[in-house]
C-alpha cells in the first residue's frame, strides 16, 4: 500500500505506516506526451550542458500518449515509503536508478500511460519511487545522507530546502564544485534544525533532474509536535512529457525554452489513478478528525488548489508556523514552484466524497480528456460503501 500518509500518531514505526482504503477516479480519461533527446547516455556530465537542441518540427503532432508508445526494459516505480530517520539515528543510503513510471494503470480509465524513463530516489530497502522517499525526522537530529550513486550514468547531488547547513553540504555544484559523479559515493552531513516540511532534489542539471522525477519531502516535526488525527503529504507536479520519452530514445525533441505541460499529478499519479488505494493518495477521514494535509510544488508553474466543502488555515509556510492571528478560512490555496504549506481543517462535511484539486483547470485534465491530472480526493469512511465509491473504484481501476 501507499505509505504516502498516516495518522500522524508516532505509536509505530512510520516506515510502515499504510494508507487507508482510498476513492477514486472519474469519467473517462485518456493520456499525455512525450520527448527525446539525441544526447548519449552520461553525456550530461557539465553543470553547463543544456537538455537537447531546440524544438523541431518531429514535435508538430505530438499526442502524450505517444510517451508510453516509447518502449524501455527498466523496472516500474513502486509507491514512495516513509522513512522515519529517528529510527536510524538520522541516518539514510539514497540511490537513483532508471525507471518507468505509471500515470495511469492498466486497468484505469483512460490507460495505461506512462512516462517510459524517470530518475527514480530509492534506499536500500526500497524500490524506486516519484516522489522520492518521504524522509521524516525530529527538529535537532543530526542527519547523515549517503548518496550512493553506483546505479545511474550521470552525476546527482542532494540539495535540501530551508536546513542551515554548511557550504559543502548545500548540493549546489555551481556554487561549490562538488557533484557525486556516477559510480561514486558522497555524505552529506546536515542537521535538521528548521521544523516544517521541505522539499529535497538534484541540483545538477536541474532543469532536467528535477523534471525527471529526482523530488521528494523531507518532514521536520518540531520537538512538541502536535500531530493531527490525520496527516497528509501532497507533491504536486507539472511535466512535459516530452523530455521522458526523449531521455528514453523516443523519436522527439525537446527543449526546455519550449517546455509546455500535458502531465499533472499528485503524488506522481494523475485522476483518476491519484486516487486508487494502493497506488494512488486519496484522503481518508472520519467525521470530526483534525486533518492537516502538506502541499510542495516540485514543478516549474504556479497551481491553486481547491477543496470541496471544506474551509481550512493555511497554518505553515517554507519551514514557518503562520502566526494564528494571521490565519483565515478559505478554500483556494496558491502554491508556487518550490514552495510549501501546510493546511488544516476540520471534517465536519457532509459525509461523502469530495474532490481536491488545481482551479487551473486545464490542469485536471489528461490531454484532451476531463476531468484528470492534478485532482484526489477526500473520502469521508461513511461513503465507502456507497454506489458512488464503487463506481470510482472501477475508474482507478481498484477492485479490492
Amino acid at each position: 500500500m501507499r505509505s504516502f500518509h498516516s495518522s500522524g500518531k508516532r505509536t509505530v514505526s512510520r516506515r510502515r505506516v499504510l494508507s487507508t482504503a482510498g476513492v477514486a477516479g472519474l469519467a473517462t480519461l485518456a493520456g499525455c506526451t512525450s520527448p527525446t533527446s539525441s544526447r548519449e547516455p552520461g553525456e550530461d556530465r557539465t553543470e553547463s550542458d543544456s537538455s537537447s537542441s531546440g524544438a523541431s518540427s518531429s514535435t508538430d503532432n505530438w499526442s502524450g500518449a505517444d510517451a508510453t508508445d516509447v518502449e524501455t526494459d527498466h523496472p516500474y516505480t513502486s509507491s514512495p515509503e516513509i522513512v522515519d530517520l529517528d529510527e536510524t539515528d538520522g541516518a539514510v543510503t539514497l540511490t537513483t536508478e532508471a525507471a518507468r513510471h505509471q500515470l495511469l494503470g492498466d486497468d484505469a480509465s483512460g490507460g495505461p500511460w506512462e512516462l517510459p524513463e524517470v530518475w527514480a530516489w530509492k534506499t536500500a530497502d526500497g524500490g524506486p519511487s516519484v516522489p522520492g522517499p518521504l524522509l521524516r525526522v525530529t527538529e535537532g537530529t543530526e542527519m547523515e545522507i549517503t548518496y550512493d550513486n553506483t546505479e545511474h550514468n550521470r552525476p546527482h547531488t542532494f540539495h535540501v530546502h530551508a536546513l542551515k547547513k554548511n557550504w559543502m553540504d548545500d548540493g549546489a555544484p555551481t556554487t561549490t564544485g562538488r557533484q557525486v559523479d556516477a559510480g561514486e559515493t558522497g555524505t552529506y552531513e546536515i542537521t535538521a534544525n528548521v521544523p516544517g516540511t521541505h522539499l529535497y532534489h538534484c541540483h545538477f542539471q536541474t532543469q532536467n533532474h528535477l523534471d525527471m522525477g529526482m523530488y521528494g519531502i523531507l518532514r521536520v516535526d518540531p520537538v512538541d509536535y502536535d500531530p493531527p488525527d490525520k496527516e497528509f503529504f501532497l507533491t504536486i507536479k507539472d511535466w512535459d512529457s516530452r523530455l521522458s520519452a526523449s531521455m528514453a530514445g523516443g523519436d522527439v525533441t525537446f527543449s526546455h525554452r519550449d517546455r509546455n505541460p500535458d502531465v499533472f499529478t499528485v503524488n506522481g499519479r494523475v485522476a483518476p489513478y491519484s486516487l486508487h488505494p494502493e497506488e494512488g493518495s486519496p484522503m481518508i477521514v472520519e467525521q470530526g478528525d483534525r486533518v492537516r494535509i502538506h502541499i510542495t510544488n516540485n514543478g516549474y508553474q504556479p497551481h491553486s488548489m481547491h477543496t470541496h466543502n471544506h474551509r481550512f488555515e493555511v497554518v505553515e509556510k517554507d519551514g514557518s508556523v503562520v502566526p494564528e492571528t494571521a490565519r483565515y478560512k478559505e478554500d483556494v490555496v496558491p502554491i508556487s514552484p518550490a514552495e510549501r504549506k501546510t493546511i488544516e481543517f476540520t471534517a465536519d462535511a457532509d459525509p461523502g466524497i469530495y474532490a481536491m484539486h488545481c482551479h487551473r483547470v486545464n490542469h485536471v485534465m489528461n490531454g484532451e480528456r476531463y476531468p484528470g491530472g492534478m485532482l484526489t480526493g477526500i473520502v469521508y469512511e461513511d461513503a465507502l460503501e456507497t454506489e458512488q465509491f464503487a463506481a470510482l473504484m472501477k475508474s482507478a481501476g481498484y477492485e479490492g
